[in-house]
């Protein structure tokens, strides 16, 4: 479900009854290699990915420099991106869409992957992008990483919301469950 309705929300699956508004500019990382087309270069599906979410051309071609020294796979470009690892592809994958200035971000677990060096830039360009006034939407088991990167969470336990309030009491409230509590050392 989860999945389902970030590609609904994200405009890559169209819902079977009903209706999304959405309204703002909005990116997405839902899977690893998500958009990419595999026989393309890394260089090739900075365009094709950028055009797809949305960039002119143009602006593709004034980022493609800080996309590519974010994603740190300069000596990859030239290479088809299915003989990427599902690192490389994330790096790409996060680095075009953070490039983008979406209004709305969307992150399906996608921070899971990639070395630590990578995790810190990502929350960083996650925590300027928040800064410049953008709504994030982070769906994730990772307790941890969700109090790194939400002030606000959502409970969803089958499709039935929970709970809505501070990432630290609706985690505390779902840890309950499962008899666990967050520690002191924790919060």
């Amino acid at each position: 479900g989860k999945t389902t309705l970030l590609k609904i929300l994200s405009r890559i699956t169209f819902p079977s009854q009903g209706e999304v508004l959405i309204y703002g500019r909005i990116g997405a990382l839902l899977e690893v290699g998500g958009g990419f087309n595999q026989d393309l270069t890394g260089r090739e599906n900075i365009f094709l990915v950028g055009s797809m979410l949305g960039m002119a051309i143009s602006e593709v071609r004034q980022k493609f420099d800080r996309i590519v020294e974010f994603a740190g796979l300069e000596q990859f470009l030239d290479t088809q991106v299915k003989h990427y690892s599902s690192g490389m592809q994330v790096r790409l994958s996060f680095s075009i869409a953070a490039h983008f200035e979406p209004e709305i971000l969307l992150l399906d677990e996608i921070l899971a992957v990639g070395d630590a060096e990578f995790q810190i830039r990502c929350l960083d360009k996650i925590a300027e992008l928040k800064q410049k006034g953008a709504t994030l939407l982070f769906v994730t088991h990772d307790l941890k990483r969700l109090r790194e990167v939400c002030q606000r969470t959502i409970w969803l336990e089958k499709g039935i919301q929970k709970m809505d309030g501070d990432t630290l009491e609706v985690e505390n409230e779902y840890l309950k469950t499962t008899g666990l509590e967050l520690t002191p050392d924790e919060i």
